[in-house]
């Protein structure tokens, strides 16, 4: 049996049955090695998405700088054999900065970057993120930060814009009408889980605001706002605005979307309302589509 030199990494490492690189006979320089992806030839049918999933690279949303989590894709003509997905890593290094910033401006920079490295008409990203936002108590006036999840959705052609969404989706309270009316004490409660996709106007400039303008049609329509920090007079007035703003999960959508159709930068919204229900063992829910 060999014996190593046990004192050594490498000596531990061939202990553990590591060996030696072979003499290789293929090239090691990349202009000298076969590109298969590159291939032309009739590969019998276009390809409408290609591309990554799962990408988890730094973003910036506002101020705040979080992790957001990509897919990106591109288009494949019918006589080429693949893409070359390290193109798209090369696209988004383009416009880090530490950090890639999360709005659509940005976005469709880099799906510009995407189009002409990969030499593709067609390039789209999705890309989730926590959104961070100050939240002030509502007697007490003490701030602190809130979140929401975010999704943006961006799809182009050559240089039209295909598609372009926003996808929000935060928790409130609701307060159950049915028990508020039958019982003698109170009414049960729980966190609801809405979540609005918005479908927005291709051709008109989107407010400064448009997030906050969707998450309030959510938070406000709802039994009540949720808060980080909550001293007992915030408390008081939480559960009580809750005792008067009883909401099944049909009235949360509907009061959602009376606000969403009148902002004339959203063509369309899904919405749905999920209620964690406190004394169920399963959860209620609602869905709402609606298209201008």
């Amino acid at each position: 049996m060999t014996e190593f030199d046990l004192s050594t990494r490498e000596g531990r490492w061939k202990h553990f049955g590591s060996v030696d690189p072979i003499e290789g006979t293929k090239p090691t320089i990349k202009e000298k090695m076969k590109d298969l992806q590159s291939t032309h030839k009739n590969f019998l049918f276009e390809i409408e998405e290609v591309g990554i999933k799962n990408l988890v690279y730094p973003v910036l949303i506002d101020r705040f700088q979080t992790a957001g989590t990509f897919s990106f894709s591109t288009s494949l003509k019918l006589d080429e054999k693949g893409i070359n997905m390290s193109r798209i890593l090369e696209s988004v290094e383009k416009h880090y900065n530490n950090g890639i910033e999360l709005d659509f401006t940005a976005l469709y920079q880099v799906l510009q970057s995407l189009q002409k490295s990969m030499n593709q008409n067609d390039a789209g990203v999705d890309v989730s993120g926590k959104w961070f936002f100050d939240r002030i108590s509502p007697v007490t006036n003490i701030k602190a930060v809130g979140h929401a999840d975010v999704t943006y959705g961006l799809a182009i052609d050559k240089h039209s814009v295909t598609r372009k969404e926003l996808t929000v989706e935060a928790a409130v309270t609701t307060l159950c009408p049915c028990s508020k009316e039958i019982s003698e004490y109170s009414a049960h409660n729980q966190r609801g889980i809405v979540t609005v996709k918005a479908y927005m106007n291709k051709d008109k400039e989107l407010i400064d605001d448009y997030k906050e303008k969707i998450l309030d049609a959510m938070e406000a329509n709802a039994s009540s706002i949720l808060y980080p920090i909550l001293k007992r007079p915030d408390e008081k007035s939480v559960t009580e605005r809750a005792y008067e703003n009883p909401r099944f999960v049909e009235d949360l959508i509907r009061l959602i979307a009376a606000d969403l159709v009148e902002l004339d930068w959203i063509d369309g919204f899904d919405i749905e309302c999920r209620n964690e229900e406190s004394i169920h063992q399963h959860d209620a829910f609602a869905k709402l589509k609606y298209r201008k």
